[in-house]
């Protein structure tokens, strides 16, 4: 399959998007595999991350773009069609009518309880 690359060091790719949301759509993924973002190892997820922010300013400032979107959909539930895990830089254009997904409310009582089971799996 054909790709754009933008970037490429000894541990991350990075790819124009074959299916952009816009223009300069950009993936960054490590050359080694991972399934999903628990199994990413804590030093990989910050050197990604290093990858990821200088991209994504690359992004900004050659195609002009006020800002971009960082999205990770982690595992099939969330929409991760490959599973290997990838970062999207995709750029925002003021106007561009892109919305991420709607926002809801919680019912009365339901956060307290949400966030306590949360607090607990990470004790």
């Amino acid at each position: 399959m054909p790709s754009y690359k933008v970037y490429e060091d000894e541990e991350f790719v990075a790819f124009l998007d074959i299916s952009p949301v816009n223009y300069g759509h950009t993936l960054v993924i490590p050359k080694e595999h991972y399934t999903n973002l628990e199994n990413l190892p804590v030093e990989m997820f910050a050197k990604m991350m290093v990858v990821v922010k200088e991209i994504g300013a690359a992004v900004k400032r050659a195609l002009g773009v006020g800002g971009y979107n960082l999205i990770l959909n982690n595992d099939a539930v969330a929409g991760q069609v490959i599973p290997h895990i990838h970062f999207h830089i995709i750029p925002r254009h003021q106007g561009d009518n892109l919305r991420a997904w709607p926002s809801g409310r919680y019912a009365e009582g339901d956060a307290p309880e949400i966030a306590e089971k949360i607090r607990v799996e990470l004790e």
